[in-house]
């Protein structure tokens, strides 16, 4: 077994979650370059692979954190702790800006939530002894989802699905999948979700809305989504969820290819040789999940088969090129910046997801309109950012590249005292 850390895997990760930064940041949502929005429908743009690359990253390093192949109840109770903890990071996401207590408005509001924040984070990202961790992640989550399902209105119609939720499924599955399986059943399971998948989607009436589709709020998914989450989902759409349950099995298939790669790279062979077997895998990957698009297209809301091949492969060759340069020709000195993003990403995750719905919180006059609050994101954006420039495109993108900066700043300080944030 490899027993060095992969640079090349931390510097991969590490873009990725600089990308995210950069494109859930703009100045303005009605400013965007196009790579830097997701397709409207099928399609996939750089956007669109910053998710599944996320949890392909995830399947690599699976491997490499769990050399010795053992399941036992310490290690599933360690797998499903930091399942749930991923999972209740991001569902308090969606809780931030719903939070009502004593009838408080305003800053004292806002003051609570950040105190309920840093102590929800601290319980879910401390180093703790894994029986407390165990009681404060079911802890949180029981209470999350009492308060959803509860009648307190604030909260009837919370998101429960998201990004960090389904990295959390997938995490829990695929981990259990590597310690109970061999490489073949793990492959034979990705291929089965992935045709089921197919086959539910493109052959299954629709409930109420008649044959099976892959359009917007009639397909599958969305019926299944709008049956068992309904209230619960994603508030532009408010009846399906982009995130939602079935489209979560072959996100699962995501990870077990990236979970694929990592024991390619855990190989006793030449590194050139591990360069080759991914590489190629890389190539026919990317070459099937085109062929699949063709009848089953590539679409990330879905997260349809083809898309998950299409993005595998790209992931693939993306860690192919990142492995030759840093780890087979030995070249490092241009990965710090990447580094330093990549070994604190859940840190990065949630709270630079919380500090742009502090910042909308923050009222303020506006100086224009007298009469008029303007939130803080919104001031800093108009009146530091956009007068420096002619074009709305390059100062919605500024603003973008400063919140990231921003960030770097922090992370290099964590990396220079070593303080690293896991779940």
């Amino acid at each position: 077994m490899i027993k060095e850390r992969l640079i090349s895997l931390d510097v991969f990760r590490g873009f990725t979650i600089l990308l995210m930064t950069i494109v859930n940041n703009p100045g303005s949502w009605a400013s965007i370059y196009p790579p830097l929005q997701h397709a409207e429908w099928h399609g996939c743009t750089p956007t669109d692979l910053v998710f599944p690359f996320f949890i392909f990253i995830m399947g690599t390093a699976i491997p490499f954190a769990m050399p010795t192949k053992h399941l036992d109840f310490a290690v599933f109770n360690k797998i499903i702790v930091r399942s749930l903890r991923i999972f209740c990071l991001g569902l308090f996401l969606n809780y931030f800006s719903r939070i009502e207590i004593l009838g408080l408005e305003g800053i004292p509001l806002l003051i609570l939530r950040l105190f309920i924040t840093f102590a929800v984070a601290y319980a879910l990202l401390g180093n703790f002894s894994l029986k407390i961790k165990t009681y404060l992640v079911f802890g949180i989550f029981a209470i999350l989802l009492f308060l959803a399902y509860s009648s307190i209105e604030a909260y009837q119609e919370v998101r429960i699905p998201g990004v960090l939720q389904r990295i959390g499924i997938v995490y829990f599955f695929t981990s259990l999948l590597f310690l109970k399986t061999n490489l073949k059943t793990q492959l034979l399971v990705a291929a089965s979700l992935l045709v089921g998948y197919w086959i539910l989607m493109a052959f299954v009436p629709v409930p109420g809305f008649g044959a099976a589709n892959f359009e917007k709020g009639t397909n599958l998914a969305a019926w299944i989504d709008n049956s068992l989450l309904n209230g619960h989902l994603w508030s532009y759409s408010k009846t399906w969820d982009p995130e939602g349950i079935l489209s979560t099995l072959p996100a699962i298939a995501t990870g077990i290819f990236g979970m694929y790669i990592g024991q390619i790279l855990n190989l006793q062979i030449p590194k050139i040789e591990i360069l080759k077997k991914i590489g190629i895998v890389g190539i026919l990957l990317v070459i099937t999940g085109l062929i699949w698009n063709i009848v089953f297209p590539i679409n990330k809301s879905l997260w349809t088969s083809s898309y998950v091949l299409y993005t595998a492969g790209i992931a693939t060759l993306s860690l192919t090129i990142l492995y030759y340069i840093i780890d087979v020709v030995n070249y490092k000195k241009w990965t710090k910046l990447f580094l330093i993003w990549g070994v604190n990403p859940m840190i990065v995750f949630f709270f630079s997801g919380i500090i742009p719905r502090v910042l909308s919180a923050i009222k303020i006059e506006n100086p224009e309109i007298a009469a008029e609050k303007i939130n803080l994101q919104n001031y800093f954006y108009k009146f530091c950012i956009v007068p420096y420039f002619s074009n709305p495109l390059n100062a919605s993108l500024t603003f973008a590249l400063a919140y990231a900066v921003f960030w770097s700043i922090i992370l290099w300080i964590f990396y220079k005292y070593k303080l690293i944030f896991k779940v």
